[in-house]
């Protein structure tokens, strides 16, 4: 069974994160989760509110991570999908994360990422001169890493597919399954 890493960290987003779990499982992938320990983290979801000019945050499931980063070994899976929510604020700082996307990005594996996801690739050095999408107010990260913003539901740039918010799961998923079957 072919294995795919999952990234999360504490306040990764519910549905950017649950929806891929189970459907990249439900084509027989084996998920691994991973964070920056091996420990369960708190996720959380987003809402809007009339009221609000931004996202409300509240509390969601917990997932454990089956393996940190510093044990990935990238070698051994197919592709990659990097969680949205707030965690890659601070997820794109760790080295061994970095160190695993830049392996799948030069390998031309499939790499995914939603929402604020986009933050770990641009930090990672990985999207200068690509077209992506994430949500609006990371446009600033990718645009100034050299990446090509576009406000679609899903872009496809070669083996990188990303996508705005988990509202585009669909698209999100379908694309990146596409990558992974080949």
């Amino acid at each position: 069974m072919k294995k795919v890493l999952l990234i999360i960290g504490d306040a990764a987003e519910v549905f950017d994160t649950l929806y891929p779990l189970y459907r990249i499982r439900e084509d027989d992938f084996q998920v691994v989760v991973a964070g920056p320990e091996k420990r369960i983290y708190h996720l959380v979801q987003h809402d809007t509110h009339p009221d609000w000019d931004i996202t409300i945050e509240s509390p969601g499931y917990k997932l454990a991570a089956d393996i940190a980063f510093r044990d990935i070994k990238p070698e051994e899976y197919a592709g990659i999908v990097i969680s949205g929510g707030r965690a890659p604020e601070y997820l794109r700082y760790d080295a061994d994360l970095l160190r695993a996307v830049r392996y799948f990005c030069d390998k031309g594996r499939p790499v995914a990422s939603v929402c604020h996801g986009i933050e770990v690739l641009a930090t990672a050095g990985v999207i200068k001169g690509r077209t992506v999408t994430t949500v609006r107010k990371c446009r600033f990260d990718a645009e100034v890493c050299g990446a090509n913003y576009v406000d679609r539901e899903v872009v496809v740039d070669d083996h990188l597919v990303t996508s705005r918010t988990w509202h585009d799961n669909h698209a999100f998923m379908r694309e990146f399954m596409k990558l992974l079957k080949k």
